[in-house]
């Protein structure tokens, strides 16, 4: 069993076996385990237009989305699983996560056993390519899936070049050509094999594994697992419960 957070009512995750599908009217920012989550938190404010519309900028502060994102983190790296954001979110730097190379790799996220990495869509399905970049805890690196790696076929389809001409379909992309009402679903929808993908990642995924050992060393200078405090150089300093102390 794992759960689906942040997701659409209507969307690939509903009615699924095994799988419980938080939607806006569950509020996943309430959810407690236990089961390892895929959680697709809004991207809105940590995205290129956090601030807006480009036509009427500075609307919005970067990152007030009620907690979301926040609370995502938390329920990933308690119970295990993989937290899915668009590529160069500013979430990832907000939260100290290690921004992951666009020419993909898994690669260490933070100091709370995560691992995080780039990946388009595209290859598994979506329309438009959409980059995007996952953080997953609670698997180790040698269960983490090998993916497909680097950006996917993201231009103008041969419908569009011969409806607009080759110069104003590569300029515009594909989906500003997207006609009807249905764009923003288009775009914000996760195709099944890429949601298959995700869901195979949070069911390797156990809380065991997610919170490091409270043996692992913790720095009175430099606030992070040891061995090597970066500030000083000497072993770090505390370990284990004293690590909590919040006098230290």
């Amino acid at each position: 069993m794992i759960a689906a957070l942040y997701v659409e009512p209507e969307g690939s995750y509903i009615g699924l076996p095994h799988v419980d599908a938080w939607d806006e009217a569950r509020d996943a920012r309430r959810y407690a385990g236990p089961y390892p989550v895929v959680a697709h938190p809004p991207c809105q404010r940590w995205g290129r237009y956090w601030h807006g519309a480009p036509c009427k900028p500075h609307q919005f502060r970067m990152g007030e989305d009620q907690g979301c994102f926040a609370s995502a983190l938390t329920a990933a790296r308690n119970y295990g699983g993989v937290i899915e954001h668009p590529k160069d979110s500013h979430a990832w730097r907000h939260y100290g996560l290690t921004p992951p190379p666009a020419a993909g790799g898994w690669v260490r996220a933070d100091t709370f056993d995560g691992w995080t990495c780039c990946v388009w869509q595209g290859h598994y399905g979506h329309f438009a390519g959409k980059g995007t970049w996952l953080v997953v805890y609670g698997v180790v690196q040698a269960d983490l899936p090998e993916l497909i790696w680097g950006p996917s076929e993201s231009g103008p389809t041969p419908a569009m070049v011969e409806r607009y001409g080759y110069a104003k379909a590569r300029r515009v992309g594909r989906m500003a050509l997207v006609g009807g009402k249905d764009k923003t679903k288009i775009r914000n929808g996760t195709p099944a094999p890429f949601r298959d993908l995700l869901i195979s990642i949070a069911q390797r995924a156990s809380a065991e594994k997610a919170q490091p050992p409270l043996t692992r060393p913790i720095c009175r200078d430099c606030a992070d697992f040891g061995p090597t405090c970066p500030n000083s150089g000497t072993p770090c300093g505390l370990t284990g419960a004293a690590a909590k102390d919040p006098q230290r």
